[in-house]
């Protein structure tokens, strides 16, 4: 068998056999072909896709290319949760106590942020404290204990997904369905749960940018779902604004903190109730109804609250140390009118420039600095009013123009689209 005779199957647009991607990947991962002969391979997926058997193939020999997790010692029905990436977007750290506090497990392994998009590992790393390695072992003792557990990606799991999303990343061929899904359900299917929901984000401030895309994207992951006889259900939700008011790792967490003493964006607090209903109600098996009205009841009693605490203390956290040092300067509206849209894209650009992200996983992060939102999406504002607060360690040129261009700001009130566009099963 060899590389250019699979490079050029590929080319021609032909069926590929489960060896044929078997050797490539292997083959990449152990070093017997290099980064320009893969680049040629993963560039003609780019171009001609796959079907949706190949995508099958890739998943499985990228699963089987490292180590998978056993939960089946857990006596409680178990759900993974994961999003595609957005700007301000906290929901692993709301919905992950919300459902354990209902007697399901949520066993999280999370990535850091790359580009423009914020990590959960990162918001978490902002807890003075909080231990995000984990062995097996401790894993799985958390989740007995507390029932959810959020610690950073093994190294371990899908090796080969980590080398070619690398490589996908460095020659801009990141875009391409086949190989979305197949990266993030290899990484999905290897962490042991039965019942994976996905929040995949649509819009400016995400990689997928229209629904169509995404839908097909969600219908691919459903259906290699079905291989592993795993239930995989897809929510499209609304990037084209940020989630929630805070964008930044401790102010995301500070706002993770306001959510559950019951100060909330309206917006967050839809996406995190109906993502929270949705894993209880397809872990449990009972009505949306019936598990949305556990999770306000759970929201409510602070039942929540409490097991929010409990899960980041029990992970050596200190949540009342955050990282969070930096000065800040009120962002101050120059009109009068209602906020009608808010640039996600540029929000990010400035959090991420302010040193909040990173361009490669070795770079520092600023855990502190961040942006506020003051006035969100639907509301009135007058001119003087504060618009928002930009947290720095480092002063930016423009930081305070780039802020306000952000914001549309119009004097009459446009009808505000909903978080949620549609779920697939």
């Amino acid at each position: 068998m060899k590389a250019i005779d699979i490079i050029e199957k590929k080319k021609n647009n032909e069926k590929l056999e489960y060896k044929e991607i078997e050797y490539m990947v292997n083959s990449y991962v152990k070093g017997k072909i290099n980064d320009k002969t893969m680049s040629d391979f993963v560039w003609q997926i780019y171009y001609n896709g796959l079907n949706i058997e190949e995508t099958y193939f890739l998943t499985d020999v990228m699963i089987k290319s490292g180590e998978t997790i056993d939960l089946s010692s857990l006596n409680k029905p178990v759900v993974d949760k994961h999003s595609t990436g957005g700007v301000g977007d906290k929901i692993t750290l709301i919905v992950s106590p919300i459902v354990a506090c209902a007697g399901v497990c949520v066993p999280k392994m999370s990535g850091r942020g790359l580009g423009l998009t914020g990590g959960t590992v990162d918001k978490l790393e902002s807890i003075t404290g909080y231990k995000l390695n984990l062995t097996k072992k401790q894993f799985l003792e958390e989740l007995d204990k507390v029932g959810c557990a959020v610690i950073s990606q093994s190294e371990k799991i899908a090796v080969a997904d980590k080398k070619i999303y690398a490589l996908r990343n460095e020659i801009g061929a990141v875009d391409s369905i086949p190989l979305i899904a197949s990266s993030i359900m290899s990484k999905k299917i290897a962490s042991g749960s039965d019942v994976i929901i996905i929040d995949l984000k649509v819009g400016k401030g995400a990689f997928m940018k229209n629904i169509k895309s995404a839908t097909k994207l969600a219908k691919t992951m459903v259906k290699i779902g079905e291989y592993y006889d795993k239930k995989v259900i897809c929510t499209l939700s609304d990037m084209n604004i940020p989630l929630g008011r805070n964008i930044g790792n401790a102010l995301e967490v500070k706002e993770a903190m306001d959510f559950f003493d019951g100060k909330y964006d309206k917006r967050l607090y839809e996406l995190s109730v109906y993502i929270s209903s949705l894993m209880i109600s397809s872990a449990k098996k009972i009505s949306f109804a019936n598990a949305k009205k556990l999770v306000i009841n759970l929201l409510e009693s602070g039942h929540a609250k409490n097991k929010f605490y409990e899960w980041i203390k029990s992970q050596g956290g200190n949540i009342h140390k955050l990282k969070d040092k930096a000065k800040k300067v009120d962002i101050i509206s120059t009109k009068t009118g209602y906020v009608n849209s808010i640039d996600s894209n540029l929000i990010a650009e400035l959090v991420f420039n302010l040193g909040a992200g990173r361009v490669k996983k070795t770079d520092p992060v600023d855990y502190a600095v961040g942006v506020t939102l003051n006035k969100v999406i639907g509301d009135k504002v007058k001119e003087g009013e504060v618009l928002g607060t930009i947290y720095y360690n480092k002063k930016l040129d423009g930081m305070d123009k780039l802020f306000i261009n952000s914001f549309k700001i119009e004097k009459k009130k446009k009808r505000v689209k909903k978080i949620i566009i549609k779920t697939i099963k």
